[in-house]
């Protein structure tokens, strides 16, 4: 929201996304420190946590030097500040047609909120007609993110990779820092993108590129659980336990107090059992030849309890990196960036909150049934379902969805006060003219126009 106040129209999607670029960019450098303490399974974890503790203060440091928004300023009634502050950040002297639109904007709110009964803004934007659609957008983009699965790739994406098949917890470790290195590059591609094609197309393309990679990495987990070891020993000491009955790895893998032991002949597997282990502590089996820990195990003895070896382990890493190239540039940015524009100034901050919020409701409702939706659905029908909740966000954003590019944030306003059919409209070349008459007669809470008709 203060990215959007503060910037140029020409480069406002650019130095909004670029927020979202740098906590891809964190995402990266968490999942490289990960990496790094990975090995240390005594402290590492505390390393781990403790070192956020250096952005954290650093950017503290950093708001201490930032100035309030120009449009926050004149709202304020310091206008001198606020034309100091915009020279300052415009790096220019002349500044005065953008000041002047911005107070103007700001003097038409007052006045309507002087006329008006005081109540809370967010009541006030549910009984505007245009800012109640506006809201139902800002909201719909933040739970389609998060339906599509984003964050469950981003914070299991080391248990995704060892769900694929990889063997070494350190290795899935490093290769998570790669997919967190693919997230953060394509989202840089998402910065030059949106002010070339625009918001609207590159959110579509995006999610219609994620809905595929959820399809393909569906399919690869499909065809690791149909293409799975079978068990073909039963071990004297596990023949009297629950775990002796499965007779394949896919089966005894989803039961939490299985796990599977085997030989490791590289290109197949001999000597394989189901064997039982404790739920709590899964790295042994609890009897039988892999009761000891994984890095003790002789020769080429193996103790899987969370994969299964399959030789098709390859298509769910695959369809991870397409998931990542596909979403990072469009759907990963432009709810932060779409949101950040789409409010009247008097209603911004309560809009960006409250689409905030609903972000985070599903971030941890999809987080925190992802591991159960695993088990429950399977791992293939879970990233179906995704893909399937992806696909209906896809249709709802073609009908509701504007395009906002190149409008000033006192334009984008009446983007709304239309049918959602002209959301699939084209982006319009205002002349000079036609912007300073827009801007004019902007619409005030109640969605009608003032009665000035004057263009100038």
């Amino acid at each position: 929201m203060y990215l959007a106040e503060c910037s140029p129209i020409y480069a406002r999607g650019s130095l909004v996304s670029t927020n979202i670029a740098m906590v891809a960019f964190g995402q990266f450098v968490a999942n490289v420190v990960a990496g790094i303490f990975g090995s240390d399974t005594v402290n590492g974890w505390r390393y781990m946590l403790g070192l956020g503790s250096i952005p954290s203060f650093i950017q503290f440091v950093g708001f201490l030097f930032m100035p309030e928004s120009p449009r926050w300023l004149i709202k304020e009634g310091r206008d001198e500040k606020a034309r100091r502050v915009l020279q300052s950040m415009r790096g220019q002297l002349d500044i005065e047609d953008e000041f002047e639109s911005i107070k103007q904007s700001c003097i038409e709110i007052q006045q309507e909120e002087s006329s008006r009964a005081h109540k809370p803004i967010i009541i006030q934007m549910l009984q505007s007609s245009p800012i109640r659609r506006a809201l139902l957008v800002g909201c719909s983009l933040q739970v389609i993110q998060q339906v599509a699965g984003i964050n469950t790739v981003m914070y299991y994406s080391a248990t995704i990779i060892r769900m694929s098949g990889v063997k070494s917890d350190e290795s899935a470790i490093w290769l998570s820092a790669v997919t967190a290195a693919i997230n953060f590059l394509f989202t840089m591609l998402g910065l030059y993108l949106v002010e070339k094609i625009g918001r609207r197309p590159l959110t579509l393309g995006s999610l219609m590129g994620a809905i595929i990679s959820l399809a393909w990495l569906a399919v690869g987990f499909h065809l690791s659980s149909l293409n799975t070891p079978v068990v073909d020993w039963v071990e004297k000491s596990a023949s009297g336990t629950h775990c002796a009955r499965y007779r394949n790895c896919n089966d005894c893998r989803r039961d939490l107090t299985c796990g599977f032991c085997y030989i490791d002949l590289d290109d197949n597997v001999a000597n394989s059992s189901c064997l039982p282990t404790d739920y709590d502590n899964p790295w042994l089996a609890t009897s039988g030849r892999c009761n000891v820990s994984t890095e003790y195990l002789p020769g080429r003895l193996t103790w899987a309890y969370d994969y299964c070896p399959t030789s098709y382990s390859w298509m769910p890493m695959v369809g991870l990196v397409l998931y990542l190239i596909s979403f990072a540039p469009g759907m990963g940015p432009m709810p932060w960036t779409i949101n950040s524009e789409i409010y009247p100034l008097w209603a911004r901050s309560t809009g960006n909150s409250v689409s905030t919020f609903t972000n985070w409701v599903f971030n941890l409702a999809v987080s925190m049934s992802f591991i159960s939706l695993t088990e429950t659905l399977t791992r293939y029908g879970t990233f179906w379902l995704y893909a399937c909740l992806a696909f209906g966000g896809a249709i709802i954003l073609s009908i509701i969805l504007p395009e906002t590019k190149g409008r000033s944030l006192e334009e984008v306003e009446g983007l709304f006060s239309g049918s959602w059919c002209g959301a699939v409209e084209q982006p319009i070349n205002y002349s000079t003219k036609t912007i300073q008459y827009v801007h004019i007669r902007g619409l005030n809470r109640d969605g009608r126009e003032s009665e000035l008709d004057s263009p100038e």
